[in-house]
């Protein structure tokens, strides 16, 4: 395993004890973070030293940009007690990032100029990153939005001023624990705006020696692998499934990207999030029209059977920091503090630990296996086998019945259990030679009352 600190970063860090900025806390230490990389097939991302990572993330795209040093504590420390291992924020953010300054006062570039970014407030962002990191979070850190590279009015970069900015995150963020995200919810639509992001990728590599992963996050519904699969700098695709409607299929996104070669990992990097109006721009106050947790773990559980290495988590309150006093963007309508609670982001830390338990990076989908059931739409069965064959996985997102075909799975006796994927209780209900076609009833249905069917080799079972 790599555990390393740069001296740019201890320096960067001793730096800020010296700011003296009234109500800002002395700067934690920073811990050494193990490097990720595509593991081996391009299946999943591992450590330096071969565990799978399991990449459960969440969009706190304004972390950054609007919070002090003591609510991104509350909120970091919240997502690594949840079971995060990915936090997604925006350097250059979103809503007035270029000309409303931080919590801090100081605006992230001078004179708006890329090439000149300004030391203090990236100072603030070496704090939270470093927090981060100490709590054991990987930070996906985009270096810009899509709105200030695209060609038009937001514009501020070229590809030379991108390949400086990116040799500036580079080097300063050459040893924390990152992955890089290009791209920030816009698709590449010309020449030029393909030579900025190839450029801004260049400089990332120069600056931290290649040490980091890069993807692309499109704008949804998008894939990045139709905008830069072609890109040498690309680690692992990132999709966006996006808000656009109820029961969309999310597994079908990692499908496709599973299919291409060469294969690399696949991340859905923007779902459906919790709270926000279904169709996005619906922002209606019926709460019938917002998605909520059950839509979020739907959203997770087809995708992650469908064989994504791993799964993003959004909340519409929380992307944007929103509190009393901030324009709303796209009816946000509760502080950020309070939806931090909101179920689904705790369900998502119940999924990580299951997947993680069964040793997701061996599971491969096997629809094949399903005989009969909901095959499409709302209630739609996806299954997953373990490459050795002792462990099936089936998801029911409406608790429907299902039929499989148990031939291809091996081992003599074997363990069924339902697990609850709302609450993580496990219900062992029976021991037995699986073999054949066999039938699976879960124990509740209905709009919210989903179930996962695990069957386990005698010997390969986990802990309820």
């Amino acid at each position: 395993m790599v555990w390393a600190i740069s001296r740019g970063v201890r320096t960067a860090i001793a730096g800020l004890a010296l700011l003296g900025t009234a109500g800002i806390q002395a700067q934690p230490q920073l811990q050494a973070q193990p490097l990720l990389e595509v593991a081996p097939g391009g299946r999943h991302l591992q450590t330096s030293e071969g565990k799978p990572f399991f990449y459960l993330g969440d969009t706190a795209w304004a972390l950054f940009h609007r919070l002090t040093r003591e609510e991104a504590e509350t909120y970091l420390q919240d997502r690594a007690d949840k079971g995060f291992t990915v936090i997604q924020a925006v350097a250059l953010a979103e809503l007035r990032g270029l000309d409303e300054p931080n919590a801090y006062g100081e605006l992230p570039l001078v004179g708006r100029d890329p090439a000149q970014p300004n030391d203090a407030y990236f100072a603030h962002i070496d704090h939270v990153v470093a927090r981060a990191n100490a709590l054991g979070l990987t930070v996906g850190l985009l270096p810009s939005w899509g709105r200030y590279w695209r060609d038009g009015g937001s514009q501020i970069f070229t590809a030379q001023s991108a390949r400086s900015y990116g040799r500036f995150l580079g080097q300063r963020y050459r040893d924390a624990g990152v992955i890089w995200i290009l791209g920030g919810d816009s698709n590449v639509r010309s020449t030029n705006e393909r030579a900025i992001i190839d450029a801004m990728a260049r400089g990332l590599r120069e600056g931290d020696g290649g040490r980091h992963l890069i993807t692309f996050h499109p704008r949804g519904p998008g894939l990045s692998s139709v905008q830069v699969r072609d890109a040498d700098w690309l680690d692992f695709y990132m999709n966006q499934s996006s808000h656009a409607a109820r029961d969309l299929d999310t597994g079908l996104y990692v499908e496709h990207d599973r299919a291409l070669t060469p294969r690399r990992p696949v991340i859905d990097g923007e779902p459906r999030y919790e709270g926000i109006p279904v169709g996005f721009y619906n922002e209606g106050h019926d709460p019938r029209l917002r998605f909520d947790d059950d839509d979020a773990r739907q959203a997770a559980w087809w995708a992650v059977l469908a064989g994504a290495a791993g799964h993003t988590y959004g909340n519409n309150n929380v992307w944007q920091m929103w509190a009393p006093g901030r324009d709303p963007a796209i009816g946000a309508n509760r502080p950020w503090s309070d939806a931090i609670d909101d179920p689904g982001a705790r369900q998502m830390g119940l999924l990580r630990r299951f997947m993680e338990a069964q040793d997701f990076a061996t599971l491969e989908p096997r629809q094949d296996l399903i005989l009969d059931g909901p095959r499409h739409g709302p209630a739609k069965v996806r299954l997953a086998r373990a490459a050795d064959g002792r462990r099936i996985i089936a998801y029911s997102p409406r608790g429907e019945p299902f039929t499989l075909d148990l031939g291809a799975l091996e081992g003599g006796m074997h363990t069924q259990s339902w697990f609850d994927p709302r609450y993580g209780a496990t219900y062992r209900f029976r021991t037995e030679q699986s073999q054949g076609i066999q039938s699976f009833v879960p124990p509740s249905s209905g709009e919210g009352e989903d179930w996962v069917l695990l069957i386990e080799a005698e010997g390969a079972e986990t802990a309820p």
